[in-house]
């Protein structure tokens, strides 16, 4: 585990690296966007001289990265705000709000996932593979689009965009402007894991083992759930493991639909100003969060399988 601990870190210096010179290879020259078309190459010069981007980029790659370490990512070349301040600004929303589509996600696929397998040829196990496969059909923008004409246009129980100017100061309000986000992303990733989930438990029902637990007894049901899912879990986890990455990136989508403050938006808006301390900022901040996610699944992979456990 220390081995995949030190990897973690390794991946993340490497991500960060990557992150910095990739962006250093955009087009245009945010000096030249602060000081104006008007600007002479003595006064752009000047500018470049004060942000820091005259120097080597070995140099503000230290600098950025050492600041990252200690908290501090920089600040905003355009308006001199806190990078770090932003981010825990922005994260405050997409942090709930891949969290709470996580949740809902898993409370639908798992149960409908062991259903669609266990009456597999049943009318209720075909329905539930029908909608899974519905919902993996189905992309994410227009799922959230079509929440938004029935739910806020129609019937109007909940609003169509935006999120409290006071943020989370105003609870009721904050988790009402979640929920058709919430739904139209664990509809998109809950139905692919779904099916994951249906092929692992259908792959452990004809095992050995559970015919073996059944014959000294025990029901199709309680040999399942005490033998089954455990062995079904490893690879459902997997999956989970992907699908929340995905989620992180669909979030993104997400936000733009219903107009919310998160760092999926704040990443397009810097975007398109070209505020490279932002910019990198972000995508280190959503690729650190993928990166745990491996690492997080491996830990989860050692505590389901024992074996796992016995080689580390």
């Amino acid at each position: 585990m220390l081995r995949r601990a030190a990897l973690l870190v390794v991946s993340l210096l490497a991500a960060s690296v990557l992150i910095f010179l990739v962006l250093r290879l955009l087009p245009g020259d945010i000096a030249q966007t602060i000081g104006g078309i008007k600007a002479t190459p003595a006064q752009v010069a000047a500018v470049r001289h004060d942000l820091g981007l005259d120097r080597p980029l070995a140099a503000q790659y230290a600098g950025w990265i050492g600041g990252v370490v200690t908290g501090d990512f920089g600040r905003s070349v355009l308006d001199g705000t806190s990078v770090s301040g932003q981010l825990a600004e922005k994260f405050a929303v997409t942090g709930p709000l891949a969290a709470g589509a996580v949740v809902l996600a898993l409370a639908f696929a798992v149960p409908s996932g062991i259903v669609a397998a266990v009456r597999r040829d049943s009318r209720l196990g075909g329905a539930v593979n029908a909608f899974g496969q519905l919902g993996i059909a189905l992309p994410t923008l227009w799922v959230g689009l079509l929440l938004v004409v029935v739910f806020a246009v129609q019937v109007r129980w909940l609003p169509a965009q935006g999120f409290p100017v006071d943020g989370w100061a105003e609870p009721g309000q904050a988790l009402r402007s979640l929920v058709l986000p919430w739904l139209t992303l664990a509809l998109s990733e809950g139905a692919v894991l779904l099916r994951f989930v249906r092929s692992a438990v259908l792959e452990v029902l004809h095992q050995d083992w559970l015919r073996t637990a059944r014959a000294k007894g025990h029901t199709r049901t309680g040999a399942l759930v005490r033998h089954g899912l455990r062995n079904a879990a490893v690879p459902v986890v997997s999956v989970l493991g992907l699908q929340i990455a995905a989620l992180v990136a669909g979030a993104v989508v997400v936000e733009q639909v219903f107009v919310l403050p998160g760092v999926g938006q704040m990443l397009i808006t810097d975007v398109g100003n070209r505020d490279l301390d932002k910019v990198q900022g972000e995508i280190l901040l959503l690729t650190g969060a993928v990166l745990v996610i491996g690492f997080l699944v491996d830990l989860a992979h050692r505590l389901i399988d024992p074996r796992l456990r016995s080689t580390v």
